[in-house]
C-alpha cells in the first residue's frame, strides 16, 4: 500500500493553464453577433429620476438600443439575501437613484467602445434630494429616508436582552469602528449573456462564485423555468464574497439579451468596480466589557450598527448573523447583550469580503482586550490567558448558542509568541523606549475563533474511473483560486492510487454538474472534500469487488499497489490496472454529502510594526500567523490561502478605507485615492499551524480561506497603538494612517472614544425576530 498523499505540499495542477495564458475569463469570450454594455450611472447620491433624453445616444455609430428599467420590465429583487422585503433593488434605478454609481440606463453597441461614448451621450435628468452616508445620521430625527413607505432608514434589528455588567467591579467602555472597505478582485463582476446556446433558452458565463445559486436566481427574478439557465463559470480573476450572488447589472444584462435575441457581454471597469461592486465590513460598535477583582471578564454589552448601503442586503444582515454568531470569540464571557441595528444610507450597497463578519467579532473582541489590558494595567497576553476557554474535544457552546466543535485556544497562542519571541520584542521595545528612539516598536497580538461551513448544507460530488484509467471528478463548489482541482484531485488519488496527472477535473458548469452549493464562507474542502472522498470510497467499494473476481481473492484482501492498480496484499505480482477494470464500463459513484454541522477554525496573530514618531508612517515588520483549520489536506494551499488573507486583513488596519462625503459622494472612486497596498508595503508573513482536526466531517478539516483575514487586522491594529502607548495613546480608527498617527502624538494621546449610543437601541425586537433568510433558496 503506497504511502498517503494528504498532508504533502503538491503543487497546483491549476497554474499552468493560468500562467501561460491558457485559462479563460469571461472577458475572452466571443460569439456571432456579440454586441456589448456600457452603463449609464447616477452622479446623484440621492434624488428623483425626472427624465431620461437617449436621443443623441440612439444616433451614435454602433449603438443598438439604450433601455432603462421601464424597457426592461424587470421587478426589484434581493440578489442574495432578505434582510428588509420593502428594500429589493431594481436592475436598473426606477424612479430614483440611492447611491452614486447606481445604473440608470444601459447602452447596447456593436463594440464597447461605442458603448462607452454613446453612453455618455444620453442625458438623464435628476432632482436631487438630500442624502446621508454615517450611518450614524442616518438615525437622526429628520434623516433624508432612502425607503418613504418604511419611514425610518432602520431596516432590521434585535435584541438579546438583560444585563451582562451585573456584578462587574470594572467596566471598559469603547466606541469602535470598522471602516467600509472596496473588495477590489482583478477581476470586476463580468456577464456574457446569450440566448439560444446549446438549446438552453439563455446560457450565462459569468464571474460568480456559486454558478448553481445564480442559476436559480436568475429563474427566480427573469422567470424562467428550471433547467433553463445554463450558468458557466470560467476561471475568476478574485471573488472573495462578492461575487456570491445575482447582481443588479447582471440581471439587466440578462433580460436585455432576451428582450433584444442577442449575446450581450459587460465586464466591469475598474472605475465601476469602486463604486458599484458591493462594500465590505461597515459596522459601528458601542462595547462595554465588564470584569471581576480578579480580571476575569463577567460580561458584555455590544450595541452594534451595521451599514447595508442603499439597498437592505446581504452586506447589512452580517452584523445580525456571523458577527452576532461570533461575539463571544475564544473567551470565556458568563453573560453578553448583543443589541443590533442596520440601516441604510446613500451609498454603494454593502455585501461579503473575505470573513463577511467574523473579522468585525474579531476586531471588536480584541480591541476590547488590548484597551482593557491598558485600562487595567497588565501584559495584553496575560489578561488573554486569564480569560481564554479550556481546550475541549466534544464542542462547546457559547452563550451565543454557537456550538464550536474542537478547539485549544492556548496552545495557537502560546506557539505564536514562541515564534515570534514575545519577551525579546518587549524587550526591545523597552529599549528603545528608554532611548527615545524615533521609531518605536509595537507588538499587537489577537487570538481569534471564526466559523466556516456556517450555512452547513450538502454538496455534490461524483468521481468516475474510465477504460483508459483515467479518472473524472465533478464537483458543486466552484473554485476561483483555492486549489480545488489539486486537494480534491489528491484525496481521489490517495484512496484510488491513480496519478494526479491523470484525473481530470470539473467544476462551474450547471450542464455539466447537477447541482451545487458553490463556493463561500470557507465550505469547500469540509464539505466538497469530503463529497470527493466519500464518493472515492464507493468506488474503491466498486472496483474491489470487481479486482476480487479477476485475481480470484476476497475482496477484504485487495489494496491500491506502489505501482497503481489493485492488487492482492502481499502478492506484489498478483494485480489489475484501473483500465482493466474499467474496460466492461466505467466504475463510478455520485453522493450529496450533507455536513453535521459548522467548523471553528481558529488561530493566534503576532504582529510587528515600527511606528515613526515625527511622522506617523507605520512600517509593518513581521507577522506571525498560527492558524487552525484541522487537517491539513496540502499545507501549500494552506500557506498560500494564510498569506492572502493576511495581506487582506493587515491592508484594512492600515491604508484601506471607502469614504464619501457629507453630500455621500465617492472621494476614494480609484486606485490613486484608495489605498489598496501592494507586495511592496507588506512585511514577511511566518505561518505556522496547529492541528485540531474537526469532528463533523470526514475529513476532520476546517476552513482556511479566511482565516488569515480575521486574525490578521485585531493584530495590526493592536501593533501600532502599542507602538504609541507610552504616549498615552489608547485607541486610533482603522486605517491607521500616518496623518491619523501623527495627530495622536502631536496631541500628546487619544484616548478610548465613547460616545451614547443611538437611542434605536432601547426599543429593539427580541432575538424571536430571527435572521435574515437566502433569497431564493427553494427556486
Amino acid at each position: 500500500m503506497p504511502g498517503s498523499i494528504l498532508g504533502n505540499s503538491v503543487r497546483r495542477v491549476e497554474d499552468p493553464d493560468l500562467l501561460t495564458g491558457r485559462g479563460t475569463y469571461v472577458g475572452n469570450l466571443r460569439f456571432d453577433g456579440l454586441a456589448h454594455v456600457a452603463f449609464v450611472r447616477s452622479p446623484v447620491a440621492h434624488g428623483r429620476i425626472a427624465g431620461i433624453d437617449a436621443s443623441a445616444a440612439l444616433e451614435m455609430p454602433g449603438v443598438v438600443a439604450v433601455l432603462s428599467a421601464e424597457d426592461l420590465g424587470v421587478a426589484p429583487f434581493h440578489g442574495f439575501m432578505v434582510l428588509n422585503e420593502a428594500c429589493a433593488r431594481p436592475p436598473l434605478a426606477s424612479g430614483k437613484v440611492r447611491f452614486v454609481g447606481e445604473a440608470v440606463a444601459m447602452v447596447v453597441a456593436s463594440t464597447l467602445s461605442e458603448a462607452v461614448d454613446a453612453a455618455e451621450r444620453v442625458v438623464v435628468e435628476y432632482d436631487p434630494l438630500p442624502a446621508v452616508a454615517d450611518p450614524v445620521r442616518a438615525l437622526d430625527e429628520g434623516a433624508p429616508l432612502q425607503f418613504e413607505d418604511l419611514g425610518t432608514n432602520l431596516v432590521a434589528g434585535l435584541s438579546t436582552g438583560g444585563d451582562p455588567l451585573e456584578g462587574a467591579t470594572r467596566v471598559v467602555r469603547a466606541r469602535l469602528e470598522n471602516q467600509r472597505v472596496a473588495v477590489v478582485p482583478m477581476e470586476g463582476d463580468a456577464i456574457t449573456a446569450v440566448p439560444g446556446e446549446g438549446g438552453f433558452p439563455m446560457t450565462v458565463y459569468v464571474s460568480t462564485q456559486m454558478p448553481h445559486g445564480f442559476a436559480r436566481s436568475v429563474g427566480k427574478v427573469l422567470g424562467f423555468h428550471r433547467g433553463e439557465v445554463r450558468v458557466v463559470a470560467p476561471h475568476v480573476g478574485g471573488a472573495f464574497g462578492a461575487k456570491a450572488g445575482l447582481g443588479a447589472e447582471h440581471a439587466a444584462v440578462i433580460a436585455a439579451a432576451r428582450k433584444l435575441g442577442r449575446p450581450l457581454s459587460w465586464v466591469q471597469q475598474r472605475s465601476e468596480n469602486l463604486v458599484s461592486m458591493p462594500h465590505g465590513r461597515g459596522q459601528v460598535q458601542w462595547v462595554e466589557m465588564g470584569f471581576d477583582a480578579d480580571k476575569r471578564i463577567v460580561g458584555m454589552r455590544c450595541r452594534v450598527l451595521g451599514d447595508a448601503g442603499a439597498y437592505a442586503g446581504f452586506g447589512g444582515a452580517l452584523a445580525i448573523g456571523p458577527t452576532r454568531m461570533m461575539a463571544q470569540g475564544v473567551y470565556s464571557i458568563p453573560r453578553i447583550r448583543y443589541d443590533v441595528a442596520v440601516v441604510v444610507t446613500n451609498t454603494t450597497p454593502m455585501g461579503a469580503f473575505r470573513g463577511a463578519g467574523r473579522p468585525e467579532a474579531a476586531e471588536m473582541l480584541e480591541r476590547m482586550m488590548d484597551i482593557s489590558a491598558a485600562e487595567l494595567g497588565v501584559d495584553p497576553v496575560e489578561l488573554r490567558r486569564a480569560n481564554l476557554l479550556p481546550s475541549f474535544d466534544g464542542g462547546y457552546t457559547t452563550v451565543m448558542g454557537t456550538p464550536y466543535d474542537t478547539g485549544d485556544y492556548g496552545r495557537a497562542l502560546d506557539e505564536a509568541l514562541r515564534i515570534a519571541g514575545y519577551e525579546r520584542l518587549r524587550a526591545e521595545q523597552a529599549e528603545r523606549r528608554r532611548r527615545g528612539d524615533r521609531w518605536q516598536l509595537g507588538v499587537g497580538v489577537s487570538v481569534y475563533v471564526e466559523v466556516t461551513a456556517g450555512g452547513g448544507g450538502e454538496e455534490y460530488a461524483s468521481v468516475e474511473v474510465h477504460p483508459d484509467g483515467t479518472a473524472t471528478i465533478s464537483v458543486g463548489t466552484s473554485a476561483h483560486g483555492q486549489g480545488h482541482a489539486t486537494s480534491f484531485a489528491m484525496i481521489v488519488s490517495d484512496r484510488l492510487g491513480i496519478p494526479l496527472e491523470s484525473i481530470r477535473f470539473v467544476q462551474s458548469d450547471t450542464a455539466a454538474v447537477p447541482r451545487g452549493g458553490g463556493t463561500g464562507g470557507s465550505r469547500s474542502l469540509q464539505v466538497g472534500g469530503s463529497a470527493v472522498l466519500n464518493a472515492a470510497e464507493e468506488v474503491w467499494r466498486q472496483a474491489r469487488e470487481r479486482a476480487a473476481a479477476e485475481l480470484e481473492a476476497d475482496p477484504a484482501d485487495i489494496v491500491v499497489h506502489d505501482g497503481g492498480g489493485l492488487g492482492v496484499a502481499g502478492v506484489p505480482t498478483r494485480t489489475v490496472g484501473w483500465d482493466a477494470l474499467a474496460k466492461d464500463g466505467p466504475i463510478a459513484a455520485a453522493v450529496d454529502f450533507k455536513v453535521d454541522g459548522p467548523s471553528f477554525p481558529f488561530g493566534a496573530h503576532v504582529c510587528v510594526v515600527e511606528v515613526d514618531t515625527e511622522t506617523g508612517q507605520v512600517r509593518p515588520l513581521r507577522h506571525v500567523a498560527v492558524d487552525d483549520c484541522g487537517r491539513i489536506v496540502n499545507p501549500l494551499l494552506v500557506t498560500g490561502q494564510q498569506h492572502g488573507g493576511v495581506a487582506q486583513g493587515m491592508a484594512q488596519a492600515l491604508w484601506e478605507e471607502v469614504v464619501f462625503d457629507e453630500d455621500a459622494n465617492p472621494v476614494t472612486a480609484n486606485l490613486a485615492d484608495y489605498a489598496m497596498p501592494s507586495a511592496a508595503e507588506l512585511p514577511s508573513f511566518e505561518t505556522a499551524n496547529t492541528v485540531t482536526p474537526s469532528r463533523r466531517n470526514p475529513l476532520g478539516a476546517k476552513g482556511i480561506g479566511e482565516s488569515g483575514t480575521i486574525g490578521s487586522t485585531p493584530a495590526a491594529h493592536n501593533a501600532v497603538v502599542d507602538a504609541l502607548s507610552h504616549l498615552g495613546v489608547r485607541h486610533l480608527p482603522m486605517p491607521c494612517t500616518p496623518e491619523r498617527v501623527w495627530r495622536a502624538i502631536r496631541s500628546a494621546g487619544a484616548g478610548v472614544p465613547w460616545s451614547e449610543p443611538p437611542a434605536v437601541f432601547d426599543s429593539l425586537p427580541g432575538p424571536e425576530a430571527g435572521e435574515p433568510e437566502a433569497a431564493g433558496a427553494d427556486i
